[in-house]
């Protein structure tokens, strides 16, 4: 399907704001590895294509292991996950599909046990973050892989 509305250029201040808001949770010292985590695994549950397609890319240039990449989508199962990275997941998927009465205690307490407030704050601003840019991919069309040469995602070795 091709892409309805470029956003960017149809409301470039807007997307700066929304850029420069995005990147404060990048440097808000949740280290990258979880960033990466945590863009990914909202973007699968958002089935938005474009985000996992680019946040795969970003996750094995910034490192990550592809089999970490490929476990990511039953983590609960898998061993390659430390406790931290497990309740960031746990979070980011609570905010991201919330239920009809919110997050439950026992997902805030086990999230709290690895998290002091700061982080939590950083925590949530990423995965809004994230799920803001899914629904302007999605709901625009941004075709996977099209932005590639412009973020430097070639370098991934993924096409």
């Amino acid at each position: 399907m091709p892409e309805r509305l470029d956003y960017a250029k149809a409301s470039p201040e807007l997307t700066k704001a929304y850029y420069t808001f995005s990147m404060a949770t990048k440097a808000s010292g949740l280290g990258q590895t979880l960033i990466d985590l945590i863009d990914l695994r909202a973007s699968q549950i958002n089935g938005c294509a474009f985000c996992v397609d680019m946040h795969s890319k970003e996750a094995k240039i910034h490192g990550e292991r592809e089999l970490r990449l490929y476990h990511l989508a039953v983590w609960r199962e898998s061993p390659l996950f430390d406790a931290r990275e497990r309740a960031a997941l746990e979070w980011t998927e609570a905010l991201t599909q919330l239920g009809p009465h919110g997050v439950p205690d026992a997902i805030y307490d086990a999230v709290k046990a690895q998290f002091d407030d700061k982080e939590m704050a950083a925590l949530s601003f990423a995965v809004m973050a994230i799920n803001g840019w899914n629904r302007l991919s999605i709901g625009f069309r941004a075709v996977p892989g099209s932005r590639d040469a412009m973020y430097g995602l070639s370098k991934s070795g993924l096409s």
